[in-house]
């Protein structure tokens, strides 16, 4: 049986002045472990498929455009290696600057409609790829989805850290790496079916089709998540007093900063001053930056497969699915086993990239078609594990901040992490094909890196906590 906080320590995130006092009504006198599950089981039957599909979509939105550029699109627009690179960078100038402000948006609106709109008008834009004729349209129109989607990553990462307890939250973020693992899988196969089986269908071709069929799911999905999106816990349509009091005050005991009714809100120089002094911000940027800009490997997997012997376009989009299959198994069990070790996912973190590290050192050494790609299969399993974690870790660890700088907090951690991407683009340019040892160089030394960091971020948050390097 859990102890009853007043209303005060529970009244977050919302602008319902109204609800708190509801929830004062239901609070009684705490609440069983089996209430508890049965919250947490019907906050996953909403939350998790929801956010599932959508950022399936969203990742596949993002990086359909690799296996366009191999079915005919680099050809068709005339592309040179260099703006294919150009092409990639500005999705996320947009993206990065405005991931931040988004979120300010978000904890002042309701997430399921603000999300969802967003999602609506990228799918679009994506759609609107199809009718693209040369390399400026691409560049304009990779803008402007960049700057749409910076929304909905950050938002989705504040929802998770406004539901679950610190200890709940590596197996919600693994759930959510997940859904991009698959979407790599799933746009594989989907590109080679779309691509091969749509080519030149009423005069269009395979390439321009993949826009539209994907785009169309996007803007479909966007619908349905406008309804079964959760909003913060205080507002949530879909829960009833005694739920949304539970929901609020297991959050409290469990660490996690909340919002009184008497506080007033922080001002945004306040929250933005308070992120930036905070030294936590700068070791997360740096470990995900590292873990990020190694992942722009996935926007080159058809390219890299295609090099290292698969002639076929085709045939290469389908032997990029192993590669999602393996790190979707590896980050399942990782997330999972993570949350009965919370204290140690600092370790697990530098563990993985350790792993990658050396496989990225091997494929620089070995220049075996078969080898390679089974070293690419493992160095991917690493990085994905490492993604899901890193996430979890972050948002735990910024847990006792107030809830407008927790967000930021998260969303500049997802933002200047996604900087990587911006030089990631250009580690892979097709004058080094088969063995693209620059590309994997980098790569090698960002992750040794990321190992050092990581270790340094589990010894001084251990510090902060005085607790020991091992002990829980």
């Amino acid at each position: 049986m859990s102890s009853s906080p007043s209303l005060e320590a529970v009244a977050v995130n919302t602008k319902d002045m109204d609800s708190a006092k509801h929830i004062e009504e239901a609070q009684g006198q705490g609440w069983t472990a089996e209430e508890e599950k049965k919250l947490v089981r019907k906050i996953d039957m909403f939350l998790m498929p929801t956010i599932f599909l959508m950022y399936l979509l969203s990742y596949m939105d993002r990086t359909n455009i690799g296996n366009a550029k191999i079915a005919g699109m680099a050809d068709d627009l005339h592309l040179t290696s260099g703006q294919y690179s150009i092409a990639l960078v500005v999705f996320f100038i947009g993206y990065v600057v405005f991931e931040p402000p988004s979120n300010m948006i978000l904890v002042r609106t309701r997430p399921p409609v603000y999300l969802s709109t967003i999602m609506g008008i990228w799918g679009m834009l994506t759609m609107v790829m199809a009718a693209i004729h040369d390399f400026k349209h691409l560049v304009v129109l990779r803008v402007l989805i960049g700057v749409v989607e910076a929304a909905f990553a950050p938002g989705i990462l504040m929802i998770i850290s406004s539901w679950y307890k610190r200890e709940e939250q590596s197996k919600r973020f693994g759930i959510y790496i997940c859904a991009a693992i698959l979407s790599g899988a799933f746009g594989g196969i989907i590109a080679g079916a779309i691509t091969g089986g749509l080519e030149g269908a009423h005069g269009i071709r395979g390439w321009r089709w993949l826009f539209i069929v994907e785009g169309a799911a996007t803007v479909g999905w966007a619908f349905f998540a406008g309804f079964l999106l959760l909003d913060f816990p205080a507002q949530c349509r879909y829960m009833n007093e005694r739920e949304k009091y539970i929901a609020i005050t297991r959050l409290q005991e469990g660490g996690v900063t909340t919002r009184t009714e008497d506080t007033p809100k922080m001002s945004k120089k306040q929250v933005f001053k308070t992120v930036l002094t905070d030294w936590r911000l700068i070791g997360f940027v740096i470990g995900y930056m590292v873990i990020v800009g190694s992942s722009t490997l996935s926007y080159f997997y058809p390219t890299l497969v295609k090099g290292l012997g698969y002639t076929s376009t085709v045939q290469a989009q389908y032997m990029t699915v192993p590669i999602y299959a393996v790190a979707f198994v590896c980050t399942a069990i990782s997330a999972y086993f993570c949350d009965r070790i919370p204290k140690h996912r600092g370790l697990v973190i530098a563990s993985w990239l350790t792993f990658s590290l050396i496989t990225s050192i091997l494929v620089c050494c070995i220049y075996n078609f078969t080898a390679r790609y089974v070293l690419l299969v493992l160095m991917a399993a690493g990085l994905w594990a490492s993604n899901a974690i890193s996430l979890s870790y972050a948002s735990a660890s910024f847990g006792d901040m107030e809830p407008e700088v927790r967000a930021i907090a998260l969303a500049t951690v997802n933002a200047l992490g996604n900087l990587a991407q911006i030089y990631g683009a250009y580690l892979f340019p097709s004058d080094d094909a088969p063995k693209y040892l620059m590309g994997f160089g980098v790569i090698s030394g960002m992750l040794g890196v990321g190992v050092f960091t990581y270790l340094f971020m589990h010894y001084m948050l251990r510090k902060k906590e005085g607790l020991g390097f091992w002990r829980n």
